[in-house]
């Protein structure tokens, strides 16, 4: 049965101290508090032998009367003691916001982290180029192994259903260009070269370049999402377990897919953006279609072609290693589809920029200008 909670006041010189007794619990201590709160002196003596049970309200009684009049608790046992420093842990005032960090390390600390993230996924895309070679091996010295099915499926959704937004797209950056270079070269009289400007640049570098982002934004986000669905519906581990290798059927026939048809699809991006630019030539310039196109051809060198055609498989392989790479990353929930499908076009749309500055230094050091 439990005893109602009480105490009293003991004065021993300038000492004075509050004996507690009885059940230091919820149901027993009444008006214990306002009592409490009518205590008169400070630095007090707060003694707890007495007590006989106590919880975590009795416990708050005691550590606010020892906070507030700078008490000494005594008489405690062990679990007094646990109970009492619990609450005085829990009392600690918290920090609503947290302290404000200089903005020049909060700047080091970002760069620091992506910097980071990016080299661990460099290392990964590595690694999965290495995964790639392996099982590609595989597959030539398997030749039964090899998926021409899927590879078939792959060429009419990279390329077939491609066709349209990339030759939209090129014939408008080609009327683009025209439209621009003629404006900027008429304050010199000299707008027929137009057709060097929109000759060289569609074939050289804007055809393939544009082509590429093209394809990172449309066939490697799919890649990425396909591959991620599958991942989250536990299908890749599926195929592990009945022995059929997701990158042999799921990565290699994309990845061929896309090196295949990236210097076709450049060589369509270009052809179409001289028919964008010739259009515009022949009804802003007065240009006549033969003498545009043997204007095409005088100067454009078989070189700008033949740096194209170098540059087209090399932007496949790493748009297609991109998306198949991020989707093969996807775990945990849903939201990682969209997070590694976002991934996916912003690391091909990158490391296909930055390969083609490396081309174009390349080409240029063994004079193909």
């Amino acid at each position: 049965m439990s005893s109602a909670a009480d105490f009293r006041q003991s004065v021993d010189g300038d000492r004075r101290a509050v004996l507690f007794s009885g059940d230091l619990t919820l149901a027993s201590i009444r008006d214990l508090p306002d009592r409490l709160d009518k205590v008169d002196g400070e630095r007090l003596t707060i003694d707890l032998s007495q007590v006989s049970r106590m919880d975590t309200v009795g416990a708050w009684l005691v550590h606010r009367l020892a906070r507030q009049r700078e008490a000494q608790i005594v008489g405690t046992n062990e679990h007094f003691a646990t109970l009492l420093e619990q609450v005085a842990h829990a009392d600690q005032p918290v920090k609503v916001r947290p302290d404000r960090t200089p903005p020049l390390y909060r700047v080091l600390n970002q760069v620091g982290g992506a910097t980071a993230a990016a080299g661990r996924t460099m290392l990964g895309l590595l690694g999965f180029f290495g995964a790639l070679l392996v099982s590609l091996k595989d597959v030539i010295t398997h030749p039964r192994r090899f998926r021409i099915n899927a590879v078939t499926q792959q060429f009419e959704l990279v390329g077939i259903h491609s066709l349209g937004i990339i030759g939209l797209m090129s014939f408008l950056v080609g009327i683009v260009i025209a439209q621009q270079g003629a404006v900027q070269l008429r304050q010199f009289g000299a707008e027929v070269f137009t057709v060097n400007l929109v000759g060289r640049s569609a074939v050289k570098e804007l055809g393939i370049l544009m082509t590429a982002i093209m394809v990172a934004g449309r066939s490697g986000s799919a890649f990425a999402a396909q591959i991620g669905s599958m991942r989250l519906a536990e299908e890749v581990d599926a195929m592990r377990t009945i022995g059929v290798s997701p990158m042999e059927a799921l990565v290699i026939p994309r990845v061929l897919a896309t090196v295949l048809l990236m210097p076709l699809l450049g060589f369509y991006a270009s052809v179409i953006a001289i028919v964008g630019g010739g259009l515009f030539s022949w009804i802003d310039l007065g240009i006549p279609p033969v003498t545009f196109v043997q204007r095409i051809r005088e100067v454009v060198p078989i070189t700008d072609l033949w740096q194209m055609l170098i540059k087209a498989p090399v932007f496949g392989l790493i748009i297609a290693m991109a998306g198949c790479f991020q989707g093969m990353q996807v775990e945990g929930d849903a939201e990682q589809v969209g997070l590694r499908t976002t991934a996916a076009v912003v690391q091909g749309i990158f490391l296909v920029i930055v390969l083609d500055a490396f081309f174009a230094v390349f080409f240029t050091s063994i004079g193909w200008l």
